[in-house]
């Protein structure tokens, strides 16, 4: 896949989520197989409505249908959320090295402030020394 269709492709999927009812379908379907009908229960909505849903996240291939007669039961597709979890995971490993230099950096700046301190008081005592009279 090129990375315009990847790209494309996490699009459709960021916003098939962004929806609240889609997510709520999502849900639905992570305890298991259901039908349009079964899925259009819990929603104050119509069924049209529904089907408009179920087509978006199975365009962004979040989900598959199977024909079984005249029912169209929906299921979360394999790998749905691998794209997804892949461009995660380069979020995470960027975010990961951003926070290794920030602590890097702010190790070296205390060492650097602890050195000062050494240094200020080293020669604070010297020149005590030189005022005191012996």
């Amino acid at each position: 896949m090129s990375s315009m269709q990847a790209a494309q492709s996490l699009d459709r999927t960021f916003a098939a989520l962004a929806d609240p009812t889609r997510r709520r379908i999502l849900a639905r379907l992570a305890r298991g197989e259901a039908t349009v009908n079964q899925l259009a229960e819990p929603f104050q909505i119509s069924q049209p409505a529904i089907s408009r849903h179920i087509r978006v996240l199975a365009e962004a291939g979040l989900i598959v249908q199977r024909v079984d007669g005249t029912r169209r039961p929906c299921r979360l597709a394999p790998d749905a959320l691998s794209e997804l979890d892949q461009y995660l995971e380069m979020l995470r490993g960027a975010l990961t090295r951003n926070y290794q230099r920030l602590d890097e950096l702010l190790a070296s700046q205390t060492e650097t402030k602890t050195e000062t301190k050494t240094e200020t008081k080293t020669e604070t005592k010297t020149k005590r020394r030189r005022r005191d009279p012996p």
